[in-house]
């Protein structure tokens, strides 16, 4: 492949694939779960030192297998294909298009806040629970229209990429000065004066509102709970950054700028998240964070800055934030699955480049299934377990570092973790005990991410056997 990525790309891949529509929303869920500032600052600070701990852990191998595929060429040079396929498997049902899909169907709905008729018509299609939208459409349009931009090149991937990605960090740094310049009357004092005391109120439904009923001190036990559910959110929120190792057969100078942009750019983001809270706590109240309308405490954060005009401002940002977010995503994925399938695990037809030297089949099979998930309205029942699937992947893969340390201490290791073997341990530790509190508290979360991995063993069985007949 052509090295047409430099490191300010790979950078803006890494920032512009984080930064979705998550920040704009998860804080109301994860103040339901805490109920006390200190609490959700804590929470963000957890999840951002497990992502920048994974990233600097992953530079390493980024460095020792620089080329495409990424985290799935990593696990399959440690653990074996099976272990590979599984992984690979998992983005391709649910991880990587279900995010697409979820990431565009937030797209259409912050479009609706410009274009109403697109709530308020009727559905195209109903029968039962099951509908068919012109929200559903409209990310389905987006899904499609970014799948074939890409497949005219990694230029203009990269050119979309680029522009949205700084178009959204402008306007998060927009959004952060002016929460603090513009808001008159501020709810920081009010929302940290219940210190490390932690509530829960998961409200109550009213038509298609959601409504406090009453906040409720909880124990340390209960805490433990609500951190692991709250850090469903954060960690959803900060995933992704690792598609930039999809990528890493078409960046300049792998070994080293693959690191250095995961790094840099999981480090600015979680800033930038850091702050953005910062601003909910400074502009709302507890109640107005935990039930803001719809779960937007960006949209009610805008509106108390900005005015009624603050609504407009506010979904205008999502709607380039998750734009973005999906190049990002869509650029990066299909070049896994041909990985995959030059190694006998995808579909054959994945393999080819196309005549601008993309993989134009396996963008397309991407975009055709994350759009299958975006018209079945699955993908919100999907994405409740893809944090854990997915840090669960990433632990396999931070204790592959330490694996390799033991097992060829003598292969050549062009960047080395930093403060190893203390990095990887710090994600390891983190890692283990939000799947463990999140198995004991929240098995909704859990369970079915195992059965979905599980239903990638009979695949891999039966796509050997046919290679073996």
């Amino acid at each position: 492949m052509q090295k047409k990525l430099k490191l300010w790309d790979a950078t803006m891949l890494v920032m512009g694939s984080m930064i979705g529509s998550g920040i704009f929303i998860v804080s109301s869920d994860m103040m339901r779960n805490l109920g006390s500032g200190y609490w959700l600052i804590a929470v963000w600070v957890i999840t951002g030192i497990m992502t920048v701990a994974a990233a600097i852990s992953y530079g390493e191998l980024s460095a020792m297998f620089p080329k495409a595929g990424g985290q799935y060429t990593y696990i399959t040079e440690i653990f074996g294909k099976m272990t590979g396929f599984l992984y690979g498997w998992g983005l391709f049902t649910v991880i990587q298009t279900g995010t697409i899909a979820a990431v565009a169907m937030a797209f259409g709905k912050f479009t609706a806040y410009l274009i109403p008729a697109l709530n308020n018509s009727d559905p195209i299609f109903q029968s039962g629970t099951f509908k068919i939208t012109w929200v559903q459409i409209l990310a389905i349009v987006v899904i499609l229209l970014l799948t074939f931009i890409n497949t005219k090149g990694v230029k203009n991937g990269k050119f979309l990429q680029n522009l949205f990605t700084a178009s959204k960090i402008v306007s998060l740094l927009g959004i952060i000065v002016f929460g603090f310049l513009f808001v008159k009357d501020s709810q920081w004092a009010s929302n940290m004066s219940f210190g490390w005391n932690s509530f829960q109120d998961f409200g109550k439904e009213v038509g298609n509102d959601l409504l406090p009923t009453g906040w409720k001190s909880i124990g340390s036990i209960t805490l433990l709970g609500g951190i692991a559910a709250a850090m469903v959110g954060s960690v959803f929120s900060s995933v992704a950054w690792e598609n930039v190792t999809f990528v890493s057969g078409e960046i300049e100078n792998p070994k080293k700028n693959v690191v250095k942009s995961m790094v840099l750019g999981t480090s600015v983001v979680m800033v930038l998240y850091m702050l953005v809270n910062f601003v909910y706590l400074n502009a709302l109240d507890r109640d107005a964070i935990a039930f803001a309308d719809k779960n937007r405490p960006a949209v009610a954060a805008s509106e108390v800055i900005f005015g009624n005009l603050g609504t407009v401002i506010m979904a205008v940002l999502v709607m380039i934030s998750t734009f973005g977010c999906i190049n990002g995503l869509v650029l990066a994925g299909a070049r896994v699955f041909q990985t995959m399938a030059k190694d006998g695990l995808f579909f054959k037809q994945a393999i080819a480049n196309n005549r601008n030297d993309v993989p134009e089949k396996s963008l397309w099979m991407q975009g055709i299934w994350a759009s299958v998930l975006a018209l079945s309205g699955q993908y919100g029942d999907l994405l409740d377990m893809i944090s854990f699937v997915i840090v669960l992947f990433y632990m396999i893969t931070v204790f592959g570092v330490i694996y390799l340390r033991i097992k060829k201490p003598g292969i050549e290791r062009p960047y080395k973790t930093w403060l190893y073997p203390v990095t990887p341990l710090i994600y390891l530790i983190i890692g283990t005990a939000f799947c463990v509190l999140l198995i004991w508290f929240k098995p909704q979360y859990t369970w079915p991410g195992f059965i979905l991995i599980l239903l990638g063993l009979p695949v891999y069985w039966y796509i050997n056997r046919k290679k073996s007949a």
